[in-house]
C-alpha cells in the first residue's frame, strides 16, 4: 500500500502569516497561469504566460524558504508548498478563480480574465515589492529587489493586452468588461488591513496592505483610461483567502498541486 504524506501544521505568528500571504498568492497565481501552457491563443503568448508563471514560482520558493526559517520547525519550501491543508494557505482569493473554461457555459476562465487579473495582480505586486525592498528583514528585502523587476515586466505585458482588448473589437472589449466585472470585487482583499498587517508595519517587516492602495489605483486607472474601461464602483463584498477561508475553487487547485508529493513522499526525479 502506497504511503501518503501527512499534513503539516504551521505555527502562525504574524511574521510567518505575513510572508505566507505573499508566497501563497505567487504560488497559486503561478499554478493558474501555468494552465495556459499549450493552450495560449498564440504561441508567443503561450510562452510568455509560462515564463511569468515560472517567475512567480521562483518568488514563491524564496518566500516559502524564508517563511520556514521564521516559523522554526524546519519546514522547507516543498513541505510548505505541498503539505499544508487548505485552511493554512493565505493567498488572495482572486488568484484561485478559474483561468480557462472547463465548458462553454462556465463563468470566467476567458483569456480576458487572465489578462485582466494578471494586470491587477502585477500592479499590486510591483507596489508591494517596491516597499519590501527596504524591509528590515534583509532576506525579504533581497527577494523583493529581484522580484520587483519581474513584476514590472508582468505589469507592462498584461497592461498592453488590457489596452489591446479594450481598444480592439466590440467582442474583445465586451469580454474584457465582463472579466473586470468578475474580478473587481476580489480586489478589495488586496487592501484589507488586519493585525498581521499592523504587526508587519510596526516591526518594519513590510507594508500594511492598505498602504498600497493609492499607487495601485493610480496605475490601474491610467491603463483603464487608455483601454476605454471605467473603474467599477466599490461593492461591500470582501473575500477572505488571506484569512485561510477560500472559495470553492481552492480545494481543486490543491488536489492537483499536492497529488504527486502526497502520494510519493520525499520522491526525487
Amino acid at each position: 500500500m502506497t504511503a501518503v504524506a501527512t499534513s503539516i501544521r504551521v505555527n502562525l505568528t504574524p511574521p510567518v502569516q505575513y510572508v505566507l500571504r505573499i508566497a501563497d498568492t505567487c504560488l497559486v497565481h503561478a499554478q493558474r497561469l501555468a494552465e495556459w501552457c499549450g493552450h495560449g491563443p498564440v504561441l508567443e503568448e503561450d510562452i510568455a504566460l509560462t515564463n511569468m508563471a515560472l517567475d512567480l514560482v521562483g518568488q514563491a520558493r524564496a518566500l516559502l524558504t524564508r517563511a520556514g526559517r521564521l516559523e522554526g520547525q524546519g519546514f522547507d519550501e516543498d513541505r510548505l508548498a505541498f503539505l499544508r491543508d487548505e485552511g493554512q494557505y493565505f493567498n488572495l482569493t482572486l488568484v484561485e478563480q478559474p483561468t480557462r473554461r472547463s465548458s462553454a457555459h462556465a463563468p470566467g476562465g476567458d483569456f480576458a480574465d487572465t489578462v485582466l487579473r494578471n494586470f491587477l495582480l502585477a500592479t499590486w505586486l510591483k507596489a508591494l515589492w517596491t516597499r519590501l525592498s527596504t524591509s528590515a528583514d534583509s532576506e525579504l528585502a533581497a527577494i523583493a529587489g529581484k522580484a520587483v523587476k519581474e513584476a514590472r515586466y508582468h505589469q507592462q505585458h498584461a497592461g498592453d493586452w488590457v489596452v489591446r482588448l479594450g481598444d480592439g473589437t466590440d467582442e474583445s472589449a465586451a469580454r474584457l468588461r465582463a472579466a473586470l466585472e468578475r474580478a473587481w470585487p476580489y480586489t478589495h482583499e488586496m487592501f484589507a488591513r488586519d493585525t498581521v498587517d499592523a504587526a508587519a508595519e510596526a516591526g518594519g517587516l513590510g507594508p500594511a496592505r492598505d498602504a498600497l492602495r493609492g499607487d495601485w489605483q493610480a496605475e490601474v486607472a491610467a491603463v483603464f483610461a487608455e483601454a476605454g474601461l471605467a473603474v467599477p464602483a466599490d461593492t461591500p463584498f470582501m473575500s477572505t483567502g488571506t484569512l485561510g477561508r477560500h472559495s470553492e475553487h481552492m480545494g481543486f487547485i490543491l488536489a492537483e498541486m499536492q497529488s504527486l508529493p502526497r502520494q510519493h513522499p520525499g520522491g526525487r526525479w
